[in-house]
């Protein structure tokens, strides 16, 4: 996923955190925040240490970067949104990654709804 599809200022970041509009299930939590006048969504990726040692963090991270890369032509696009793992990410593979993280967009309605999982 290119650069511009991430947020990388820790501002931003926070600007997106402090809206306190999230949703979550075991794995995931996500935060979201509409920006009307954006092209295209951006994704923050926070895996905390709690996850493990950074093996395994950079792991969780390259699972949720691959999924919405996956998922980029449903995504909802005038969104900035964080993917937050949970401890419970650390050890999951990439088909149980990728529909834990396909379950929390669509609780949090950043998933277009005529998407449906192969």
């Amino acid at each position: 996923m290119r650069k511009s599809y991430r947020i990388k200022k820790e501002a931003e970041f926070q600007q997106v955190f402090e809206t306190r509009n999230s949703v979550a299930n075991r794995q995931f939590v996500v935060y979201s925040m509409e920006k009307p006048d954006q092209l295209h969504f951006r994704v923050g990726i926070s895996v905390g240490k709690k996850i493990g040692n950074a093996v395994h963090r950079n792991w969780v991270k390259r699972r949720i970067r691959q999924s919405l890369l996956e998922l980029k032509p449903y995504l909802q696009q005038d969104v900035d949104f964080l993917v937050i793992a949970r401890p419970r990410a650390d050890g999951i593979s990439m088909t149980d990654a990728k529909s834990s993280l396909i379950h929390v967009l669509k609780l949090a309605k950043l998933l277009d709804s005529n998407y449906s999982e192969e």
